[in-house]
């Protein structure tokens, strides 16, 4: 008998046995253990995802809303869960008239200054100050448009679309064009001198336009409103607008006016109305322009009024008979119970030009006695305030 023969009655004789019975039933009753095992465990899968799928399809659109709502305070309930304080330096300064009109000598304009030393000259002796904080606002008094379509008024100012460049490069973040310049080339001029902002990466707002930034996790509110003319009727668009930036989760509110009466050195009621106003309806600071002079700073429920920051860089004039202005700075705590009360002001004595005898368009901070002249200006005008004054120290460097 072959070997292979042999091997298959050994095989066939063991599948006969008691034994082999045995073990068969055994495995097979493991096998089928192990079968309903790994059917119940694809059943309870199976329910779990038609579970989950049913779930996201019947909250898909509450689940949307709640992005929608709780988007916007990410980052205030990020802070608020956090025991770090938040602390940011706001800079603000005053007119910034980046352009020339067209009666004016071109040889000795802002234009004419920009075509010779480039959009980096302008704020050289101040950058530095601008890019230590941690958002600079000014006024962008003016148009930057190719428009000819001129207004029938006295001055009309306008440069260049590039020249918007001035700002991002000085470390300006944004303007405000909520003056009476910023349509002097109608609203084409408006519309271009806000896509030239856009371009340089400029935030603006003014009017009804405001503006949320998001900074270091904190959002700030900017307000811009034009009281000329109209005075206590822009009332309810001051309420508004602060309403508005709150309901889109501002943490810290900014509101500048351009208000005021040219060359007067105090406020008027209408400015001090309506910077109360602002504070009362959840401003955090109030500051403005318009006089084209320094007026003093007011102190109210705690928190500060800048009633006339004055010219800065200044185009509408070459010869202004006053070059005084400043850098008001103020460092904000915000915590999770909001903005904190600490009093950290700072202000920095300016001249609108490096040169004294003429405006050479470089705003510079003033150096010793003309650093305090300047401060005791603002003194002397804060006291003339109807409220409580803001006196600051002067001390001569």
């Amino acid at each position: 008998m072959r070997h292979d023969q042999k091997k298959h009655k050994k095989t066939d004789f063991y599948k006969k046995s008691k034994y082999y019975q045995q073990s068969v039933k055994k495995y097979r009753r493991i096998g089928a253990g192990c079968a309903v095992g790994i059917l119940l465990v694809f059943l309870v899968f199976l329910t779990l995802a038609q579970f989950r799928h049913g779930s996201e399809k019947s909250g898909q659109s509450v689940s949307s809303d709640q992005a929608e709502v709780v988007t916007p305070h990410a980052d205030e309930d990020l802070a608020a869960s956090s025991d770090e304080p938040v602390r940011l330096v706001i800079t603000t300064v005053g007119d910034c008239t980046l352009g020339t009109d067209e009666s004016f000598d071109y040889d000795t304009s802002l234009n004419a200054t920009y075509e010779a030393n480039g959009k980096d000259y302008f704020f050289q002796n101040v950058r530095s100050i601008f890019q230590a904080d941690d958002l600079t606002i000014a006024n962008a008094e003016g148009t930057f448009t190719t428009s000819e379509d001129r207004e029938d008024k006295q001055f009309a100012f306008k440069s260049d679309p590039e020249y918007a460049q001035i700002f991002s490069s000085g470390s300006v973040e944004a303007v405000t064009l909520a003056n009476n310049h910023s349509h002097d080339y109608g609203e084409q001029g408006f519309e271009d001198t806000k896509k030239a902002l856009d371009d340089a990466g400029v935030v603006h707002f003014g009017y009804d336009e405001t503006a949320v930034m998001e900074i270091k996790g904190v959002k700030v509110g900017l307000v811009g409103i034009y009281e000329l003319g109209d005075h206590l009727g822009r009332t309810e668009q001051l309420k508004d607008n602060i309403a508005k930036v709150k309901e889109e989760g501002a943490q810290l509110t900014i509101v500048v006016f351009h208000w005021g009466n040219e060359k007067e050195i105090s406020p008027d009621t209408n400015q001090t109305q309506l910077g109360h106003m602002a504070i009362d309806e959840g401003a955090d600071l109030v500051v403005g322009h318009h006089p084209h002079v320094l007026q003093g700073i007011e102190k109210y429920k705690g928190k500060y009024i800048v009633y006339s920051l004055g010219n800065f860089c200044f185009g509408g004039n070459s010869y202004p008979s006053d070059m005084d202005t400043m850098i008001f700075q103020q460092t904000f705590t915000i915590t999770s119970d909001g903005v904190q009360q600490d009093d950290q002001i700072q202000v920095t004595p300016c001249s609108i030009s490096s040169e004294s005898y003429y405006n050479n368009y470089q705003p510079t901070p003033a150096q010793s006695d003309e650093a305090v002249r300047i401060l005791e200006k603002i003194n002397e005008r804060s006291q003339i305030i109807d409220g409580e004054g803001v006196i600051l120290p002067v001390e001569n460097s």
